[in-house]
Order: C-alpha cells, then structure tokens, then sequence
C-alpha cells in the first residue's frame, strides 16, 4: 500500500457564512492523503499508473473555487470528486483548513477532516 500526501495547498476564496467573507474571501489551506495500491507506477515509472498529484490539484483548486458557507461542504465536494477521479484510492483524508476565522476571539485557524 502507497500513500501519497500534498500538503499546504494555499489557495484564497469566499468560503463563509458571512456575507463580508464573500465579498472580501480569505485563506485557506488543503491537506490531501492518498492511499491506493499504485504498485504498478512505482515499478514501471509510468505516470498513468499512479494518482497524478496534478490532477489532484487542479480539483482542489476547481472546489475551492466554487462559493459555500460551510468548509465541511467544500471538503466533501473535493472528497467525493478525488474518490470519482481516482478509482485506485483505497482511502481518503481531506483537510480544509480555514485561517483566521471570524469567531470573535484570536483563532489562528479551524479545520475539517473528511477520512473515508
């Protein structure tokens, strides 16, 4: 079993239930965990044998892209489009990290964890 990991996707959006975190957006972090039998890919050296850390990338960025109000939702949406991308992927950990929410008190960050 193989596991790869990208870590601290940076990425700024409009995530929020607030109507000032759609306008003004803020930042954000995403930590993907892959795991999957991708055996083939690290013998062969053949890129279409593995789980291209690109594509997972660009779905990240596509979902992170898309407005909601809640980062629970947005982890799902990026859960569910890895899971249909990548048939290969045994299991999942998706992390939406939202930094310096607007709780009313000094938070550095709050996060969401989707494992399936």
């Amino acid at each position: 079993m193989y596991t790869i990991n990208i870590r601290n996707i940076r990425i700024y959006a409009h995530h929020g239930c607030l109507p000032e975190e759609a306008l003004v957006g803020g930042d954000y972090i995403v930590n993907i965990s892959i795991k999957g039998d991708i055996a083939n890919a690290a013998s062969d050296d053949i890129l279409e044998e593995t789980i291209d850390y690109v594509d997972v990338y660009k779905i990240v960025k596509h979902e992170m892209g898309i407005r909601s109000k809640l980062i629970e939702h947005v982890a799902k949406r990026i859960s569910d489009n890895l899971r249909q991308a990548f048939t290969s992927i045994t299991h999942l950990s998706v992390e939406v990290i939202k930094k310096n929410p607007p709780i009313g008190g000094e938070v550095d960050e709050v996060s969401v964890v989707i494992e399936n």
